[in-house]
């Protein structure tokens, strides 16, 4: 299971991107911590603009980090930072993070879905509150935050920028043991990729590439370990870094190799970090790992 939750140090890793982001403007939901700081993080280092809208204006008691923090941590990796407090629920947060990205940077080149709820609770036990919860972020925030940027989108897309939504949700993969396990969270996350997919076919004509990215394995976030034995859990999970290297990879179009003009094959796809990374040419993903062998890494679910 994958979380938006907490971002780990990184250490000497294995790919080298052959593309840039300087000068893109991201709009990201979610990403005070975990994966979306990672990817933002990566972003950042290329010197690229970030606008974070994430709930967590004031410290919270148990994850560390803010949408504030985010922004120094951005701003120090050599990028520029805009922090919003907001939650992707609310129409009119949205609609503002989308007008202060224009109005501050002049526009939005890349739309980052991380926000993201979580509940593997399975039917008899799941409360209608966080079956609520998980519909409205995952679903509905994706759906909203991705159509009130389209029109940005289209404009980089017109200006030769490239355009891009990039969604952490997983393959479609519609093997009853997925939705069995787990009905409500099988849904909504369904619901993102779902989205990716009629994206990717309304704007195939417009420029705007739309794309799915998701982990291999289990990935270190403060979520898991905060669960009961969640520090052992990590043990046999990779650091975020490996999403921020791949969704860098899917941005940049690294992972297309020796023909990146062919525009059908940028879109309407439901990539793996090892996926992209391979394509990439990265052939060895230990520095990724915690310590375990690679054959003992707990693999995530839906795939």
């Amino acid at each position: 299971m994958t979380s938006s939750n907490d971002a780990s140090a990184s250490p000497v890793l294995p790919y080298q991107g052959r593309g840039s982001l300087k000068g893109r403007t991201l709009l990201m939901s979610g990403g005070s911590r975990g994966i979306g700081l990672a990817v933002a993080t990566r972003a950042a280092r290329d010197g690229a603009n970030i606008v974070i809208m994430a709930k967590t204006g004031e410290p919270h008691p148990k994850l560390q980090g803010t949408v504030f923090t985010a922004a120094e941590q951005l701003e120090a990796a050599g990028g520029q930072a805009l922090p919003l407090v907001g939650d992707v629920r609310n129409d009119g947060d949205v609609a503002a993070a989308v007008d202060a990205a224009v109005e501050r940077f002049g526009g939005i080149d890349v739309v980052i879905n991380n926000a993201s709820a979580i509940d593997l609770s399975r039917t008899d036990e799941i409360d209608m509150k966080r079956y609520d919860l998980m519909q409205d972020i995952n679903v509905r925030g994706t759906f909203l935050l991705s159509k009130l940027a389209l029109p940005s989108l289209r404009k980089a897309a017109q200006d030769g920028r490239g355009a891009h939504i990039l969604t952490l949700s997983p393959p479609l993969n519609l093997d009853p043991k997925w939705a069995g396990m787990h009905l409500a969270y099988t849904m909504a996350k369904y619901g993102m990729s779902l989205t990716t997919l009629g994206l990717a076919e309304e704007l195939k004509n417009d420029g705007v590439a739309v794309n799915s990215l998701w982990p291999c394995t289990l990935i270190d976030t403060a979520a898991i370990r905060n669960m009961p034995g969640g520090a052992q859990i990590v043990q046999a999970a990779r650091t975020s870094e490996i999403m921020a290297d791949a969704a860098h990879a899917v941005l940049t179009g690294a992972h297309l190799g020796p023909d990146p003009d062919r525009p059908a094959s940028n879109t309407g796809n439901f990539y793996t970090d090892e996926q992209v990374l391979r394509a990439a040419g990265v052939s060895d993903f230990r520095p990724y790992s915690l310590g375990v062998p690679e054959e003992k890494l707990v693999p995530d679910i839906f795939l």
